[in-house]
């Protein structure tokens, strides 16, 4: 495929990810700049910082561009693999893998879906442990937006924050329909911009296996009541004639350890 070295599964000399990052590290850094920690005071300071987040994320994003789309290099490669170079459709074999080629049934056209999953088997192939490693963090990295990653940084030293669940309570005194999951202070701690979207951002690096849910800890009591007096906690206590709150923390995974290891703008 033009452009694309064999077996690599990455767009031009391939460079480890964490390298990758460790780049960025360096120029955020000299540009004065710490994810999740805010200067006190001016606006003009707030602003300052925006910009230079924005200028570390615009570079991140540049730098992620080198690692290809999964899905786009499948349809390329389900393009080579449906036409020769005469423009004549070419008959595969049978759906085998063999060597670090998958190749697909006969057929008039290959079906994109299949073509993709083609591709996966082919990469996972010539994958080692550091490669397979480095894919992974990249497709998660691109899945993030910047509030769920001022999120991530806000987790990673281990702490737990409050995490509340507002349900409508059942006949019998327990949790029933849920009407809003995984509100949280971690949105606030981490500086995010939409706090509305909080429960979704956590949901969802909840889904991504970069954090994860766990028992009340009754040490933080202090947060657990200024977390129901939330807008979108009272909004949803309101919406319901018999409230239940189940209450839960929320803290970085093993995968969200590691993945911010690989991934830290604050180290070198």
């Amino acid at each position: 495929m033009p452009g694309v070295k064999e077996g690599s599964g990455a767009v031009g000399a391939p460079e480890n990810f964490a390298e990758r990052a460790g780049k960025l590290a360096s120029i955020a850094a000299r540009a004065g700049y710490s994810l999740g920690k805010r200067l006190p005071g001016a606006d003009a300071a707030e602003r300052g910082l925006r910009s230079l987040e924005r200028l570390a994320l615009t570079e991140l994003r540049r730098r992620l561009e080198e690692v290809d789309d999964p899905y786009l290099a499948a349809l390329s490669a389900a393009s080579a693999m449906n036409v020769g170079g005469n423009g004549r459709h070419v008959q595969p074999l049978n759906g085998e893998i063999r060597g670090t080629v998958v190749v697909m049934p006969s057929s008039e056209s290959v079906e994109p879906l299949r073509a993709a999953m083609a591709e996966l088997l082919n990469r996972s192939i010539g994958f080692g442990r550091e490669r397979a490693r480095e894919y992974l963090y990249a497709i998660i990295l691109r899945q993030l937006t910047p509030d769920e990653a001022r999120i991530l940084s806000a987790l990673s030293d281990g702490a737990p924050f409050p995490l509340i669940d507002v349900t409508e309570r059942n006949g019998l005194g327990g949790a029933g329909r849920v009407v809003l999951r995984n509100a949280s202070t971690v949105g606030k701690a981490a500086g995010v911009t939409l706090l509305d979207q909080v429960p979704a951002y956590v949901t969802r690096l909840i889904g991504l296996g970069l954090a994860e849910p766990d028992e009340e800890v009754p040490e933080l009591e202090t947060q657990y009541e200024i977390l129901l007096t939330d807008d979108a906690v009272r909004a949803a206590e309101n919406s319901v004639k018999r409230v239940k709150f189940v209450r839960r923390t929320v803290h970085i995974s093993r995968l969200g350890k590691e993945f911010w290891a690989a991934c830290d703008p604050a180290r070198s």
